[in-house]
């Protein structure tokens, strides 16, 4: 076999891997999630936006499918799948989710909600007039760069010419590869006059341009409440930003109060709206909120509308209050202003970005006028040409007479070659030789019509000439002078604003946080359960009692409780979890309770549950506690009263576990039983009060590689009986030892 052999490379394969890895995350980075600060836009949005352009879906023309916009973009400019163009067209749609709308959609195109699109088959879109006139207008006048697109097949723009900052106006959200972009947007006008301000001077700094852009201007309104902390999130180009809804307060019905939910914060709308409204039905069911009776949500087509319905008497203003610190009615929005600039990924700040953006104007008006008059020249040039021409029209009529072909004539006008040309006379040759026109002026000429040559025709050229000799000296103006084009640029942007601004919609002050004021919740007796799979919840007495068989079948642990006390749970890691009584959830009797994980430090992961009791009962007794390598004691309850969610509730020697716990106050004598079946009953008595950091006492003597399986607590007056290897054992009948004894062995 011949040919080259294969060249062979050494290296790291952790090497290559990196170098992999980071051309890939650049890739992410730079032509997939993070926006251009020139335009504002991710990759894919100026793909739909350019593709819609093509397709002439203007914004005075009918609709286009969405199917067919999506379809075009993706085989032409960015064949990553239809889902994500899709999603980005919808978005640009939004106007809940967009300070400015780019595309108009007709259809159902989601919902503030969280309510999806329809499939792009039954949607339409087209372009708005904003975005064709500000992002779109230029690009015949090759005033952006344009590069191949993925099979090297079509032209794409690198970036729109966009003329205003569209990454403040419209914001952006985005993930790369261990990066996150995250830009609030902003009031249209007010950016407009600090990119004036900055184009009028450029020394201006982020607190000047502050001046003008007062802050955020989300879509849905809201309150931003930390107004001193934007000068510092505006200059460093990230932190936290916190937004809060706003309310109003109704009359209800027979003397109630309503809160009204008006304006949301921005970061809830779609599913977080359903997650508000079920975060207060839960404020209100475990009776953090008693006053709450009802919540509803009444929005439209007119704007959100969120019904609170509260108690007569109630005290609004801790309610919400209440709402703020326990629900999304106040969020925080993260900022941090992550852009592409110059090809590389760049936090920047509120003047960095307005400074990019106005060099970017300029740098677009450059191309812009350097273009048009070039072309003006041109047009120059070949007008004088026209004028030239006919003046001596007999002549040029007389060398194209007499010309072979086209090239003869040219060749005649432009380098005076009169070579093999029939003149009428000695002085035609000898003019023609004299004529020396440009190559464009001749082609012109030879291109004219005879109707140029009506006297009207040729007035009318005059004046042209003279409108392009306006033209050429205006322009020429505007690239010699920067104050002339920043001049210009001003007055466009004055246009833009008297067109498309619109009020501010979101507040923007200086709030304290909500203070909640603990309110005095009636105590009443109520009824725990708490079932096998560690689920708990509250029943009124009453509805127990009418289902007591019930209840009593489907909770492992049943006892009334004041709503004021907290309940112990004892595991078998020695541990004492408490929670408080009012953090569990009333319900009805066949509702689900909660996991009591989410109310305590328990984790039914790590340890098994051995006994639940109120902390009253526990404070007011005795607690007897046994461990599977025979050790027993007892425990004053008072010991257990704290305020810590949770404590040890016994010692443990190593290789040890406990494995019962429980209230021995009425109890006369313990059994415990092993895994080899010895049984022993001793006397309580004989069982020392100790503190809860003592290991306690022997009590049984365990066989080689034996250990204690069960204990219980016996009483005098009930009988306890257990079964053991098909049989039944009666614990009150068993010859009663010492403690640690080795007990009695059953077969």
């Amino acid at each position: 076999m011949s040919g080259t052999p294969d060249r062979i490379i050494r290296t790291d394969y952790s090497e290559i891997m990196q170098k992999n890895y980071i051309d890939y995350a650049m890739s992410v980075i730079v032509s997939r999630a993070l926006p251009d600060v020139r335009d504002g836009l991710k990759p894919v949005q100026r793909r739909v936006l350019y593709d819609m352009w093509e397709l002439g879906t203007r914004y005075d023309r009918p609709y286009r499918k969405s199917a067919r916009i999506v379809g075009d973009t993706m085989g032409k400019y960015h064949p990553h799948g239809d889902s994500s163009i899709y999603d980005s067209l919808v978005v640009m749609a939004q106007d809940f989710k967009k300070g400015q709308v780019l595309v108009d959609g007709h259809g159902n195109f989601g919902s503030i909600e969280g309510d999806g699109a329809a499939a792009m088959r039954y949607t339409e879109a087209r372009l708005m007039k904003f975005t064709q006139e500000l992002f779109l207008q230029d690009l015949d006048r090759d005033i952006v760069d344009f590069v191949p697109n993925f099979d090297e097949n079509e032209k794409e723009p690198s970036v729109l010419p966009a003329r205003v900052p569209n990454i403040l106006i419209n914001g952006s959200e985005g993930i790369a590869v261990g990066m996150v972009t995250s830009i609030p947007p902003h009031n249209l006008g007010e950016v407009i006059d600090a990119m004036a301000a900055f184009i009028r001077n450029d020394s201006l700094t982020d607190e000047d341009l502050m001046k003008y852009i007062k802050g955020p201007d989300f879509p849905t309104g809201g309150i931003v409440t930390n107004a001193d902390e934007l000068r510092e999130i505006y200059r460093t180009g990230s932190g936290k930003i916190r937004v809060r809804g706003r309310v109003e307060i109704e009359k209800g019905q027979n003397g109630k109060t309503n809160i009204v939910v008006t304006e949301i914060p921005y970061t809830i709308i779609g599913a977080g709206i359903g997650k508000f409204m079920s975060d207060v039905a839960a404020l209100a069911e475990n009776r953090t909120v008693p006053d709450i009776v009802d919540i509803s949500n009444q929005s439209s087509k007119e704007g959100i509308r969120i019904v609170i319905e509260c108690r007569r008497g109630a005290d609004v203003e801790n309610i919400c209050n209440i709402l703020y610190r326990k629900t999304k009615l106040e969020d925080t929005f993260g900022v941090n202003m992550l852009v592409v600039s110059e090809g590389r990924p760049e936090t920047m700040s509120l003047r960095q970005i307005i400074e990019a953006c106005v060099d970017f104007q300029f740098e677009l008006s450059d191309r812009k006028y350097s273009n048009l008059l070039m072309r003006e020249l041109e047009q120059q040039e070949i007008q004088e040409g026209l004028i030239r021409a006919c003046d001596v029209i007999d002549l040029i009529i007389e060398i194209l007479r007499g010309s072979k072909n086209r090239k003869m004539a040219t060749d005649c006008l432009v380098m005076g070659k009169t070579e093999g040309i029939r003149f009428k006379s000695e002085k035609s040759r000898k003019a023609a030789s004299n004529l020396m026109f440009t190559e464009r002026q001749a082609n012109a000429i030879l291109d004219m019509r005879l109707v140029k040559l009506i006297g009207l025709e040729i007035e009318a050229l005059m004046k042209e000439h003279d409108e392009t000799l306006k033209r050429i000296e205006e322009y020429r103006r505007l690239l010699d002078s920067h104050e002339a084009m920043s001049g210009l640029l001003i007055s466009e942007l004055a246009k833009v604003k008297k067109e498309y601004a619109r009020p501010r919609r979101t507040a923007i002050d200086n709030i304290d946080e909500a203070v909640i004021v603990p309110t005095e919740q009636k105590d009443e007796e109520v009824v725990f359960c708490l079932d096998r799979f560690g689920y708990a919840k509250l029943l009124d007495v009453s509805v127990y009692e009418k289902n007591r068989e019930s209840a009593d079948a489907e909770s492992r642990y049943v006892f009334r409780v004041m709503t004021s006390d907290r309940v112990c749970v004892f595991t078998d890691g020695g541990r004492m979890h408490t929670l408080k009584v009012s953090d569990v959830p009333r319900k009805k009797l066949r509702e689900k309770g909660v996991p009591i994980d989410n109310m305590s430090n328990f984790s039914n992961r790590d340890e098994d549950i051995l006994c639940v009791a109120p902390m009253t009962a526990v404070s007011g007794g005795e607690l007897f506690f046994a461990t599977a390598g025979g050790c027993v004691k007892r425990t004053e309850g008072s010991e257990f009263l704290s305020s810590v969610r949770t404590i040890v509730s016994t010692k443990i020697q190593k290789d040890d576990r406990l494995i019962f716990a429980g209230i021995s106050d009425s109890a006369e004598n313990a059994v415990l039983v092993t895994h080899g079946g010895c049984f022993i009953r001793f006397p309580l008595a004989d069982v020392p009060v100790q503190k809860k950091a003592a290991v306690g006492v022997k009590g049984i003597t365990l066989a080689q590689g034996d250990r204690v399986d069960s204990a219980y607590l016996l009483e005098s007056t009930h009988e306890f009986t257990v079964e053991w290897k098909g049989g039944k054992v009666l614990l009150n009948r068993l010859k009663l030892s010492k403690r640690g004894g080795k007990g009695t062995r059953r077969q």
